[in-house]
């Protein structure tokens, strides 16, 4: 069953949400949850538990020794929202400290870390100069420091979008400098002075807007128990998955993925995955680096 969200407040929907994603993850809700959560009344949270049996009667039934709502046996998501990557990920914001414990909406945390990522020195202001020029479709001037010149300099950009390749946040940027779009690391802009109206726009980025589709299948020196738990990895079928990537960040999924060298360079327990579709994807040169300045 998929609700009307037209007759829900966002409020009331969020509040329906959480009691969705609290019977999902942890088997039981109950009205103090929905109170400390969102700072409610007893009544109001009673109207939301009320309000969500009236959705979904099946998804949950009162334990009257446990004095709570338990999931029912035949829960089914009426949301539409309860995937393993939203739970994942609210771990990994807490561990990286962008969700504060209060803001999360598991109770009954398991135990979790992650590998570190060194932090990026992006400065707000930098940042708000970058977003203000997308807002306003213009240029800005950046001292910039490339590691193909020993010292930084100043140089024109347009920048018409943000990218995340994994580990930095880049600037994708149409440089008047050099006449061309690339990409222009966040924490490598040292001062940002001025501005102008953009000479280009974002839809002549050709490879901002092309996509590109990967076709990656288990190493073939695995054996086949060894490949049919890479296929389990990375969710693939008959033998492969696609992963659809802007052109502009095929550079970086590569590298991100290990598919940027020769996969017999490594031995196939460490390399696991190889690129089957190399040739047709990559017609000029299989791993060109795309304008990162």
């Amino acid at each position: 069953m998929e609700i009307d969200r037209s007759e829900l407040r966002w409020g009331v929907e969020q509040r329906l949400e959480f009691i969705e994603f609290r019977l999902f993850w942890e088997g039981h809700v109950n009205r103090s949850d929905v109170m400390e959560q969102f700072g409610l009344s007893v009544n109001q949270a009673s109207s939301d538990l009320n309000r969500y049996i009236s959705f979904a009667p099946d998804n949950m039934t009162y334990d009257k020794s446990a004095r709570t709502y338990v999931r029912g046996p035949g829960f089914k998501s009426v949301f539409g929202k309860l995937d393993a990557g939203r739970y994942l990920a609210q771990l990994r914001s807490l561990e990286d400290g962008l969700l504060d414990r209060d803001d999360c909406w598991t109770n009954d945390l398991p135990a979790f870390a992650s590998t570190p990522t060194p932090v990026r020195g992006v400065h707000p202001e930098t940042l708000r100069a970058v977003v203000g020029a997308i807002r306003r479709t213009e240029a800005i001037e950046v001292n910039y420091q490339s590691l193909s010149n020993p010292e930084p300099r100043w140089r024109w950009i347009a920048p018409h979008a943000i990218a995340f390749d994994g580990f930095r946040w880049h600037a994708r940027a149409f440089c008047m400098t050099d006449d061309c779009f690339k990409d222009f690391l966040l924490s490598r802009m040292l001062e940002v002075r001025g501005a102008a109206e953009a000479v280009t726009t974002a839809a002549e980025d050709a490879d901002w807007h092309s996509e590109v589709t990967l076709e990656v299948g288990p190493h073939p020196g695995l054996s086949e128990t060894q490949a049919k738990v890479i296929a389990l990895d990375y969710g693939m079928q008959d033998g492969k998955a696609e992963i659809k990537v802007r052109r502009a960040l095929l550079y970086y999924t590569l590298k991100r993925l290990g598919l940027d060298t020769d996969p017999s360079a490594r031995k196939p327990q460490d390399q696991q995955i190889v690129l089957l579709n190399r040739e047709t994807s990559f017609p000029a040169q299989p791993a060109e680096r795309i304008g990162e300045a």
